[in-house]
């Protein structure tokens, strides 16, 4: 709580018998919080010249008053135990300034008042603050540094899109293009498993030249679902084949591994089963396979139930960074990037050179992205091809589906980074960039430390004014604010010919992502120290709805809803957050009340559609 005296002093202009000026010099102590008197403190004045001290104490009213004091300068101290000794000089001369008004040092806040050493009080809750504010700027220069790098992606992505426009396409040619194997990985999908089937079996491409293996790893009635539909396509002439395990080992990467000695193409299409691909989705994609050199191509995501929901367009709006911005950008900066999972096509040499398909992480297209490239294999990014596919309709999937990636990238980031600092051959800005795209996972960690320690600075900030001059430069790195508005800006896909209408509509957006991004900073950092901790856990798959509007959806099997500790997590730091903004801003202290009001709604949104969905299971 912000603790300042205020002490306000009245002059009064005397002469003593032998005409020598002196003043009776008078005031009171009050705190500007409280408005209260202060009593039974300390106020002290010592005549600079002759080093006389004067010293009285504050009375029940908060009053002082000094008797027959000399003209000259003087120093003033007000002390007491839970305020720091800071001195005050002024000059009391025959021409005297009333009603002097000074703002008197903070009092040492209730979570900084302990650990007096001798004769230096509060020595080492000071050295503790000192501590606090060192890691809270760490992980202010580590946001910053990202922003930093995500502000160079998003530069050398402008730079290119002129480029972009006069590069010559490769020509598909049906008569040389070589035969494709299509992989459908899928568990317990009810809901789109014939959907997907479906799809991929209208492909536009060469009957003779196509292969559809559906990896079903399902212990559900999906099995029979999908058994059903492979026969159904099989019926019409169509390579298909339905390869059911009843062991789950490595999960998704385990069924691609597992297939690979019955893949009859030269190059694997991999959809995940919330997918719908166009029918051209080969034709727009295998001639760029006649680089030898590339080893994949990745396709940007799009989202076929964006309009669904706030929480569905939000993610499409963190999503088209990524495809945009980091895709894009790493490309035109001739940086490693990476296979999405779903969406893409590898060279199965280059799958079988980087080592296959390794399931000791939770993110095995990431892993597997790396190992490639940096065994020399390029990678193609096709932003103007589109695979559409299915947002996460609830919390509870979109958490899931953040734990896995996360998690799997913390993961990816101790398994390679050796390999990326030590490989030879790769340029220094590539190991840079490879290893903060691995890393980024992190920046959820430093979010939520700086929004944790947040609380102390604002005590540190009442208790030690010696150390105000570091906290207030903390506003410096709003600038990362502005690189990561540059970043999402140029991604923005919803522009309109009314250029100021979409910039007021974008930052609307901009914002509110921003404040949900730190409600999942929870959940997020989690999932990010279980991946550097080793901490093992199931391939959790996120739940697929096949719905577009909300008058479709009856409900979910596989989205499973409980009331967790991370749950009443989010809504306790929902409830600190709220608490401090409000008290700040009563008593006037608004620094950090813009910040502590973003991270109460993004924890209080989280919280809010976490416990709504948690009554629709009730209710159900």
């Amino acid at each position: 709580m912000t603790r300042i005296l205020v002490v306000l002093f009245i002059l009064f202009f005397a002469f003593n018998g032998s005409s020598q000026a002196v003043q009776t010099f008078s005031g009171n102590v009050i705190d500007q919080k409280t408005e209260n008197p202060v009593s039974a403190m300390t106020v002290q004045v010592e005549h600079i010249e002759t080093n006389k001290k004067f010293e009285v104490e504050t009375n029940k009213e908060g009053v002082f008053k000094f008797e027959k004091l000399p003209v000259g300068k003087y120093e003033l101290v007000v002390t007491d135990k839970d305020y720091n000794k800071d001195a005050f000089k002024f000059e009391v001369t025959e021409t005297h300034i009333p009603n002097l008004n000074f703002a008197v040092n903070k009092k040492v806040s209730w979570m900084m008042n302990w650990g007096d050493s001798g004769d230096q009080e509060h020595y080492w809750s000071h050295f503790t603050s000192k501590i606090i504010i060192f890691v809270y700027f760490a992980c202010l220069m580590l946001v910053l540094f990202y922003s930093i790098l995500q502000l160079s992606l998003a530069i050398a992505y402008v730079r290119n899109r002129g480029k972009k426009k006069a590069e010559i396409k490769p020509v598909y040619d049906p008569a040389t293009t070589p035969k494709v194997t299509i992989q459908l990985p899928m568990y317990n999908e009810l809901y789109v498993a014939d959907r997907i089937i479906e799809t991929v079996a209208k492909f536009d491409y060469p009957a003779d030249k196509l292969q559809i293996q559906v990896l079903d790893d399902s212990t559900d009635e999906t099995k029979d679902v999908i058994a059903k539909k492979v026969a159904e396509v099989a019926a019409r002439g169509i390579n298909i084949q339905h390869i059911h395990r009843v062991d789950r080992t490595g999960y998704k990467a385990g069924a691609l591994d597992d297939a690979m000695d019955r893949v009859e193409g030269e190059f694997i299409a991999i959809f995940d089963a919330d997918f719908v691909p166009d029918p051209d989705f080969l034709i727009k994609t295998m001639p760029y396979f006649n680089d030898s050199k590339i080893g994949v191509v990745q396709t940007r995501w799009g989202h076929i139930n964006k309009d669904y929901s706030l929480l569905t367009e939000l993610q499409a709006f963190g999503l088209n960074g990524h495809f945009a911005i980091e895709q894009g950008g790493r490309t035109a900066s001739g940086h490693f990037i990476n296979f999405n999972g779903t969406g893409g096509i590898w060279r199965k040499t280059c799958i079988e050179e980087a080592g296959g398909w390794e399931h000791d992480t939770l993110t095995e297209d990431l892993d597997l992205s790396y190992r490639a490239q940096l065994k020399g294999w390029k990678f193609q990014y096709l932003e103007d091809v589109i695979a559409p596919a299915e947002l996460p309709i609830t919390m509870s999937a979109l958490k899931s589906q953040q734990h896995r990636w996360m998690k799997g990238g913390a993961e990816c980031f101790i398994k390679m980074r050796k390999r990326i600092v030590m490989t030879k051959g790769v340029r220094f800005s590539d190991r840079i960039h490879s290893l903060s795209h691995l890393f980024n996972s992190s920046v959820f960690l430093f979010i939520l430390l700086i929004s944790l320690l947040s609380l102390p600075i604002l005590h540190i900030k009442d208790s030690f004014s010696d150390l105000n001059y570091v906290i207030q430069y903390g506003a410096i790195f709003l600038i990362s604010t502005v690189f990561l508005m540059y970043y999402y800006w140029h991604s923005y896909r919803d522009k309109t010919s009314n250029l100021f209408l979409s910039f007021a509509t974008f930052v609307g957006r901009f914002f509110v992502f921003l404040m949900v991004s730190m409600g999942l900073a929870l959940n997020n950092t989690v999932a990010v120290l279980e991946g550097y901790l080793g901490i093992k856990s199931s391939f959790v798959r996120t739940p697929k709805f096949n719905v577009n509007v909300k008058s479709e959806f009856k409900g979910n099997r596989y989205d499973k809803k409980s009331l967790s500790i991370l749950n009443i997590g989010e809504g306790i730091l929902m409830v600190v957050f709220a608490y401090t903004a409000f008290n700040r801003a009563y008593y006037g202290d608004i620094g950090m009340v813009p910040f502590h009001l973003m991270l109460t709604f993004g924890y209080g949104l989280v919280f809010y559609h976490s416990l709504v969905e948690l009554r629709g299971v009730k209710a159900n």
